[in-house]
């Protein structure tokens, strides 16, 4: 059954001066947070992080598994992508948003923060200067975004299938999910949007008796499946 018939909810809409993802042209809405619904979950996610560190990419590579090397420029303003996911059993309509990492669009990108399930949030394990960042994006993450928000620090553009060019030794200091991703590759990009869907989902429909679920447990056993690329 379809996920729009099951949830009888709203897909947001996009907002204020955001980019219509086809056109690029402004649209006229604001953006609402959809309601978690049980049989089928609508979560808001954005991607955010420095211009360059392959957020369109890592979302192209999870939308339609590919990787289109050279076809994207740096994104204008915000574009999204719809697409439902099955996590125990209930279906998870993901509206993900691609946010520019220009410093001229973050009065943009901050109007969607607030109204975030979650915020994938990339640098380029090859630029250092985009992980010395980080910090000051996830300062703008905490003045914008809800308390609740969950948050993930993806480490893009791995190279193979598990060779990382530099480990990343200080992302465990912000205490907050990480992973190595590769958007050319996949390597641990489904991974990346299913532990967020399932730890959402979780939220949204836990019965008072079941145990919490803890989304680093979760990536750590998967990692061990995989023997792959993520640390904390």
């Amino acid at each position: 059954m379809p996920c729009r018939s099951i949830c009888q909810a709203h897909v947001p809409a996009a907002p204020a001066h955001a980019a219509d993802p086809g056109s690029m042209k402004p649209t006229e809405h604001h953006p609402q947070r959809p309601e978690l619904v049980i049989g089928c979950v609508l979560l808001q996610t954005i991607l955010v992080g420095d211009s360059g560190v392959g957020k369109t990419s890592l979302l192209v590579q999870f939308d339609q598994g590919k990787f289109i090397p050279g076809s994207f420029s740096a994104t204008v303003g915000i574009g999204f992508t719809n697409k439902v996911v099955t996590v125990d059993n209930v279906k998870v309509k993901l509206q993900i948003w691609d946010t520019a990492g220009q410093e001229r669009f973050r009065s943009v990108t901050h109007a969607y923060y607030r109204d975030a399930h979650a915020l994938l949030l990339l640098y380029d394990i090859t630029s250092k200067s985009s992980f010395d960042n980080i910090r000051a994006w996830l300062t703008e993450i905490h003045e914008y975004a809800q308390s609740d928000v969950v948050i993930m620090l993806l480490g893009n553009k791995v190279r193979g299938k598990c060779l990382r060019r530099t480990r990343s030794e200080g992302a465990s200091e912000y205490s907050v999910p990480f992973m190595e991703t590769s958007a050319k590759t996949g390597v641990n990009v489904e991974l990346a949007f299913t532990a967020v869907a399932k730890e959402l989902k979780h939220r949204a429909v836990q019965h008072p008796n079941e145990p919490k679920f803890q989304i680093h447990e979760y990536i750590e056993a998967q990692k061990e499946k995989s023997g792959c690329c993520s640390y904390f």
